[in-house]
Order: C-alpha cells, then structure tokens, then sequence
C-alpha cells in the first residue's frame, strides 16, 4: 500500500500498520510527539490499522487536532480521578472543547477545595503513565457492561446507537470509558493541565433531564502555553460583560423579575440610544428603508401560516391552550409575517421593488434556562430586523447591498476583524425540519456561495444551520471565553412569499412571486452591547460612552465655571457631567478614570480666568490647555465621525 504524507513524500509498505507503527518507521521523534492522525482529512486514532492506500498527516500538539486529543485524554484522566476520591458519581460525557475540555457528573456540586483535590489525583493517575488501550464490543454486550459498572448515562448513549453497531471504549488500568477517540497512547502525555471551573449542566441540554455537574479544564503540551491561557483567562475574567457591565452600571437582572430578562439602567439605555439612532439614521437616510411598527404578539394563525408554529412552536411564549381558548396567542419570536402584511398593504408593481422594510424589533424567546447567558441570550430582546422584498432579478445586489451595510457596521463598532462568515445550509437528511425542495435549496445555496466567492469573503459551510424557510450567512464572534454567538443574520428566502400570497405586478400586468431577504444590519442590540463590553474592557470609543466629559473643578471656588463649563458642552450635544465632591483633585482624576470616561476637563484659576480648560484624556494622559470652544469642536469632529482612538495611555494618579 502506498502511503502518501502531508509533504507530498510517498512510503510503500507491503502489509497493513498502525498509524503509530508508521509514525515510528518515519522517526522516533516523530512518534513520540505524534497525538492523533488525519486519514484521508478525517480525523483517527493512533491505534488506526490503515490498510489501503491513503493520504495520511500525523498530528503533533502544534497541530489543532493533536491538540484536541490531548484534551480529551485529560478528560478520561479527569474521569478516574472523580471515580477514585468520589466513588458513587456517575460519568456522563467529557469532550475536549476549543479552550480546553470538560466532564459531566452526576454528584454534588465540586468546591474550588475538590477541584485542587482532584488536580492532585490526576497528577498520580499521569506518574503511572498506564497505556490507553481501545477495545470494542457488540452493542448488546456493551450496554451490559456499562450496567455491571453501574454508569446510567453510559448505557443511554449506547442504547441510542444502532443495533449492529460496534461500540468502543478505551481503557487505562482499571478505568474504563465509552469513547470513540481519539486519545494520546499513555496518560504521560497529559503534560499541563488546570481544572479552572464547575458550574451545573443539563444531561443533553435538556432541562427537564438530569442536573449535572460540569467540570472546567484545560491541557497544553507546554507549561508555557498553559500559563499563557491562563493568563489571557483571567484577562477574559476581567473583560466579561457579565460582570464588567453591572460593575459599570450598565445593566443588572433580578430573580423576581426573572432569567434572561435584564433591566438597563439610565447607562446602558443611553448606550442602546446611541446604537438606535445611528442604526434607523443609517437605514432609513443612507440605505433606503422604511420604517414599519407592528405588534409584539399576534393569533397562533399568523404563526400557522408562515410556519413557525409547525417548526419553532417549542421556542415561543404562548399565551392560552388550543383546546380550552376561542383564540390562542403567542409573543412574537421575530417580525417578518408581520412585515409581510406592510407590504401586502397596498398593491405594489415592478418598480416599487425593492421594498425594504426595517424595524427596531423587540422580540421574545423561551430560552432553555441553562442556555441563557448575561446578556448574549436572553429571553427578551431587540434587534436591527429587516424585510426586502425584492424581484428575483434584484436578489443577488441586494443581497450584496446587505452584506455591505453588516460590513460598515461591524467597521464602524470596530469589530470587522473579529469575525468569521458561515453559510448555513440545510441538512437534507433532516426533511422534516425544512420545507421546500431540494432543487429550490440546491440552488439559493449555490447563489450565496457565489456571492461570498465574487466579494472575496472568506467563509465555511455548515450543515442543518439554516432557517427552516432559506439557506442563510450568519456573521459569527466568538466571546472573551471562546463560545461563538451568532451576531448578523442575511437569509435568502424563496419559499414565504407563496405561503403569505405576496406578489408584485411585472410589466406586462402579471402577478409575480417576489423573493425576500431576512436581515440583521447590527444585529441584537443586547449581545451587540455584551460584544463591545468585552471588546474594549468598557473603555468604549467616545461615540458610545454614556458619559464623554467629565468637569472637575479644583474646589468649590470653580464651581460656578465648571457649570458654565458643563451647559456649554450639553449645548454642544456632548454627555458630561460634573464632579463637585469635597474631594481633592487626584481623587476625582482616579474616579473619572475607574469609570472610564474619555475626557476630564480639570478647572481652577488659570483656566477660569482665561476661559480653559485643562484636559486630560485615556488616549494621550495630560493634553494640556484649551480654549473651551476648541475641546468642544475636536470632541465633537471625533463623536460624529465616530472615531476610534486604540492608542492608549496607561497612568498612575496620585492624590
């Protein structure tokens, strides 16, 4: 069989080998750093017997794959560990995951104390340095050994496989997994690790299953890295809208109220006014938009009818029960039937197209409890929702027109280089879960490929993401801990119009179906919010800031100026505010500096006297005297170009 490597180099072997043998016969080196291997690019285990000819790269831990395969073996070391010092819990599962790996565990919540406990255990099991060794069984004796060993969840994952499968496990010493791999070849490959968390998880994500405890860690190949990770954790620590976002005032949620129902404080809802008006200015004044207001609730028929009910009933709030209620409700989940009946308004021709609708959409979302997170996922949110009803002529350039508004968007929040563009497409082994044929899919996901392809954007293809109705791109980031959340939606659909009897009158007086783009320009103001928190650790461009100025007279001698001061920077449309505190003055700068407010104007005699002021600023420290007037005209050239000032200075303020 011939073997051909990564570097294009062929080797021949004349009976089948381990990809660890071959590993070995390439060098020993090579095998010893070896973690996994890709056959054919899919990924296998070092134990793999290959036997045909292939394409075949060995995973080393600078490789993503290796990397991952360490993780999931310090899961397994995690594992028996928790089986040692608490004998009586029950393994669930325990991937490895982006920033490191995890374990589920039916058993009492863990204390930092049997986090350290365990870190001690897992050194032990990794001295022995026992071999993981891969066995498989028939389906019915794999579900009676994981019985004999008492492992519930075990045999429910089995149970959920087919008949006739082979089902594997891995073993090291007495400690046995159900896993399909891949795993490094001893436990002495786990070098660096650190169990940084446990939180409680839902078996499955279901919140009607069983309440688990999850376990936190990660590995690296290197102390180094791991030290590394740690470090950018606790900056991610420290930049978590979560808590960097109540402790700057911003927003706050309360038990009585309810989960993922935040309260904005006067901050944060001026920060969402900024968003707001820069976004319906933006639409409406630059792009062509008009601007609709529809219900935030609606009879079940609307959802029947556009499908919804039928496909994401589970996800809404309904008000009243189909067989007791005349008529049954439910909050509105997004607004595009709504917007269909704006359209169908009046009767529209061939050159009223394209119509695009937008609105400022308050929408609502029965969120699983465990999903919801500060204010990523909520369960009440807004979002910069739009409808474009369009001649399928006119769909491939406003689409176009869609991506290039979602672009300047994330340019202008400075967010463009965080994000990663994915086509979702459907899944045609799932048929139930979408509605239309395949051609018509075939085909719309054809059109978004070609036009990601024509603007030079880089993207990947995922399966079963798409809307029920229509492929889609969604424009993705990741947040400070590595979880990816979806920010702007531009779906293409060929399918509602029909349902809705939505049509325009061509040139020669026939009714035509149009097509419609579904869109975010922004996207959820909520997560947009929880996004720029995290991105700029609070320390917003001046634009956004609910407070751009801050006055701090010397004493109270200069308070009469620092309100002429003040009523003259609200003239200028600029957020300020005054510091009159009995304080002294290196107190004040270090206040106005913990709320990360952009500019302070310091005011005394001098400045009084020749109508300065005195500023300081987080981008260049002492900026030196200005006339007022100067101040307000650069601040506001900044404001309303909304600039992004990245150079900033880092000082000590001594009282």
């Amino acid at each position: 069989m011939k073997i051909t490597l990564k570097d294009g180099s062929v080797k021949e072997y004349e009976n089948a080998l381990s990809v660890y043998d071959i590993a070995m016969d390439i060098s020993e080196g090579l095998a010893r750093a070896a973690c996994c291997a890709k056959i054919d690019g899919k990924t296998a285990d070092l134990r793999t017997v290959i036997d045909h000819d292939c394409q075949l790269s060995i995973c080393t831990a600078d490789d993503e794959e290796g990397l991952a395969a360490i993780r999931h073996t310090a899961s397994h070391v995690l594992a028996e560990a928790v089986k040692n010092l608490f004998p009586n819990a029950k393994l669930a599962i325990g991937p490895s995951i982006d920033t490191g790996f995890y374990y589920d565990f039916d058993h009492e919540a863990f204390s930092r104390d049997d986090l350290d406990a365990l870190e001690a255990e897992m050194k032990k099991i990794i001295k022995k340095g026992e071999k993981l060794e891969k066995f498989t069984l028939p389906r019915a004796e794999a579900i009676a050994f994981m019985e004999e060993r008492q492992e519930p969840f075990k045999v429910e994952l089995i149970q959920d496989l087919p008949e006739d499968a082979e089902i594997s496990f891995y073993r090291q010493g007495e400690f046995v997994d159900l896993c399909a791999g891949p795993h490094l070849m001893s436990t002495k490959g786990v070098k660096a690790f650190k169990l940084t968390s446990s939180s409680m998880a839902y078996w499955r994500g279901d919140s009607d299953k069983a309440r688990l405890q999850r376990i936190y860690g990660t590995a690296y190949n290197k102390k180094e890295d791991l030290q590394a990770h740690l470090e950018r954790m606790e900056d991610a620590k420290r930049r978590d809208h979560n808590r960097l976002g109540r402790e700057m005032e911003l927003f706050t949620t309360v038990d009585v109220i309810g989960q993922g129902l935040p309260l904005f404080t006067p901050k944060g809802t001026k920060m969402l006014m900024k968003l707001q008006r820069w976004i319906e200015d933006l639409e409406d004044k630059e792009w062509g938009y008009v601007r609709t207001k529809t219900p935030l609730m609606a009879k079940s028929d609307l959802y029947k009818m556009s499908g919804h009910w039928d496909h994401y009933k589970e996800g809404m709030f309904v008000l009243g029960d189909e067989e007791k209620d005349k008529e049954v409700y439910a909050l509105r989940p997004m607004t595009c039937p709504f917007q269909y009946y704006v359209y169908k308004n009046t009767q529209k021709s061939y050159r009223d197209l394209p119509y695009r609708m937008s609105e400022t959409s308050t929408l609502f979302r029965n969120e699983d409890s465990g999903e919801m997170h500060g204010l990523t996922r909520v369960r009440q949110f807004t979002i910069t929702e739009g409808h474009l009803v369009v001649r399928p002529d006119q769909m491939v350039e406003e689409f176009k027109g869609c991506l290039a508004l979602a672009k300047y968007c994330l340019t202008t929040l400075g967010v463009e280089e965080d994000v990663t563009y994915h086509l979702s497409k459907w899944d045609p082994e799932n048929r139930e879960k979408y509605i239309g044929e395949p051609e018509v899919w075939n085909e719309t996901e054809q059109h978004i490929r070609d036009v990601l392809t024509q603007l030079e954007i880089p993207f990947v293809e995922d399966v079963g993401e798409a809307a029920f109705y229509g492929p889609k791109v969604d424009i993705n980031a990741k947040n400070v801990y590595g979880k990816e959340d979806t920010m702007i939606t531009i779906q293409w659909d060929a399918l509602l119009a029909e349902q809705f009897d939505m049509y325009y009158v061509d040139q020669n007086g026939d009714k035509v179906r149009p097509y419609i783009i579904h869109r975010t320009s922004m996207g959820c103001y909520e997560r947009t919010l929880a996004w720029l928190i995290e991105k700029y650790a609070g320390k917003f461009p001046t634009w956004l800031c609910p407070e751009q100025v801050r006055v701090l007279p010397i004493s109270e001698k200069y308070e009469a100026y620092a309100a002429e001061v003040l009523k003259a920077l609200r003239a200028g449309d600029i957020d300020a505010e005054v510091d009159n505190r009995s304080e002294k003055i290196g107190f004040k700068i270090r206040e106005a500096r913990l709320a990360r407010v952009p500019y302070m104007l310091i005011v005394g005699q001098q400045e009084e006297e020749q109508g300065l002021v005195s500023v300081r600023s987080r981008f260049a420290g002492d900026e030196g005297r200005k006339p007022l007037a100067e101040f307000i005209g650069q601040i506001r050239e900044e404001i309303d170009s909304k600039m992004i000032r990245r150079e900033e200075v880092q000082e000590e303020v001594k009282q």
